[in-house]
């Protein structure tokens, strides 16, 4: 198995984009076949060979396609098909990044949704089968390619005063409580509501959870099953009790921490999250 995850060199790509990734499977790995894809308030633009078939499925919906795809913000738990073997290059965005993107046929927000890339892009389908083997063979000259190819629609980019408080907001976010942030930014709590919706098509709470169940993820996967104590972590990550814990987990996976020590290898953020298996 290939992963790998990287952030980008050129600091007008990094305004925009959070790191490169990339995860592949042949034949002969071991992993689990259905993984699930915890909620994320970034969208990924997936660069696949163009033959390759995805599937992301909630509850009883599939969105499937085939070839590079734009996996956007989304709320709900997926789950991912990765019986057969597979390649991804990824690229995620920082949170509410393509507001201030040009995007042909793109409506902001998007959410909850996967679609097929549609060629509104400046990369073309030789770029990514190039890039694709760069990522298996040479990281960092893909990485830098990516920068390349990146930097002459990013620079096209249009910050507003929406998009510029966001910006602050989300480096505020997980270090300082929802209602103490708007005295923080020197505007009204509406205000500031507003521009976050705007932007992420998230609110403060939706985005602000979602980071945090990453964090509790990445804690719990870097340790065993028997060193778990489940009223130690919901002190540590905040939450008033065990059972505040229990329903936070049940809302964000449909897990309930029994279940999740059982299957807790099968729940991560394979896509430009935890970036060591």
């Amino acid at each position: 198995m290939l992963h790998w995850l990287k952030t980008p060199q050129s600091p007008i790509v990094a305004q925009y984009i959070e790191c490169y990734w990339t995860i592949e499977k042949t034949a002969k790995t071991n992993l689990n076949d259905f993984p699930k894809l915890n909620p994320d308030p970034a969208t990924h633009l997936v660069l696949s060979p163009s033959e390759q078939p995805f599937i992301y499925k909630v509850d009883d919906t599939a969105i499937t396609g085939k070839g590079s795809h734009w996996l956007y913000p989304h709320r709900n738990t997926f789950q991912l098909d990765h019986s057969q073997p597979f390649i991804h290059l990824g690229i995620k965005f920082r949170t509410g990044a393509l507001y201030s993107l040009t995007l042909p046929n793109y409506e902001h927000p998007t959410l909850d949704d996967v679609h097929e890339l549609k060629n509104n892009i400046p990369i073309q389908q030789q770029d990514i089968s190039n890039l694709i083997e760069m990522a298996k063979n040479n990281v960092d000259m893909c990485c830098q390619n990516l920068d390349e190819l990146l930097i002459p629609w990013l620079t096209k980019s249009k910050q507003d005063r929406h998009s510029e408080l966001v910006k602050k907001a989300l480096s505020l976010l997980d270090s300082v409580a929802i209602n103490e942030l708007s005295e923080k930014l020197f505007c009204s709590q509406r205000t500031l509501e507003r521009s976050f919706i705007r932007v992420t098509g998230l609110t403060l709470k939706q985005c602000q959870s979602m980071n945090k169940l990453e964090v509790i993820l990445e804690y719990l996967y870097q340790r065993d099953a028997d060193d778990i104590d489940w009223a130690e972590i919901a002190v540590m990550f905040g939450f008033s009790d065990q059972p505040h814990l229990i329903r936070y987990l049940k809302n964000q996976l449909g897990l309930t921490p029994k279940t999740y020590e059982k299957e807790r290898g099968l729940t991560i953020d394979v896509y430009g999250g935890i970036d060591s298996f």
